[in-house]
């Protein structure tokens, strides 16, 4: 089973479409029991940084998202919800995130228009000592254009999370990969065959997580 986070930020239905075109029923839910439960994870969004910490917080979702990311369970983040994983988001004014890693969520400066917004291609990270992808991007080619909305990315202080990197005035990271984690920037609910290949990874490690613990 497949739960996607419910705490009124927006994007959840075409997130859950994009899993019902290939072949699945996930549950959207703002119960943390029911997320708790699942086999795979999905945290989206798209709104303010403050106001989505104040939501999770008050669904009593934090230490779900927590335990989820602790015991390796399949998670995917997507656009506020790579944000989030974050020390802090700097949306009006600085906000604590979820600090599952080090660094904060900036604004884009200098000629670049704001937001950032259509199709951009991302430059797949290999690891350093494997040489071998992330696994969320399993048969996505470098170079693959994505579709992004946003004004704000991820500041990060370990470089071994990078998944990919997206040029925008400069390399911004467009998304990181940590064991069973992946979050994106994009949306990969509107990248078409690339999204739809992300979304059949995920799936696909979500029933080898669940089938294991059976």
């Amino acid at each position: 089973m497949i739960t996607i986070i419910d705490y009124g930020m927006g994007n959840l239905r075409s997130v859950q479409k994009s899993f019902e075109r290939i072949g699945l029923r996930p549950i959207v839910t703002d119960d943390p029991k029911v997320v708790a439960g699942a086999d795979g994870v999905v945290l989206p969004g798209v709104g303010a940084f403050r106001d989505a910490m104040k939501e999770l917080w008050r669904l009593k979702m934090i230490d779900v998202i927590y335990k989820t990311i602790e015991a390796d369970k399949p998670f995917l983040g997507i656009c506020l919800g790579l944000q989030l994983l974050f020390d802090y988001g700097t949306e009006f004014g600085k906000h604590k995130g979820l600090g599952i890693f080090r660094g904060q969520v900036v604004r884009f400066l200098g000629q670049v228009k704001v937001p950032h917004m259509g199709w951009d291609q991302i430059k797949i990270q290999r690891d350093v000592e494997s040489r071998t992808k992330p696994k969320m991007l399993s048969d996505v080619e470098d170079g693959a254009y994505v579709y992004f909305v946003h004004s704000y990315y991820p500041l990060l202080e370990d470089a071994n999370i990078v998944a990919t990197l997206t040029d925008y005035g400069g390399d911004f990271v467009s998304s990181v990969s940590y064991k069973n984690l992946f979050a994106s920037q994009f949306h990969p609910e509107k990248s078409q065959r690339v999204g739809r290949t992300i979304f059949a990874n995920f799936a696909s490690a979500a029933e080898a997580w669940g089938r294991a613990r059976r």
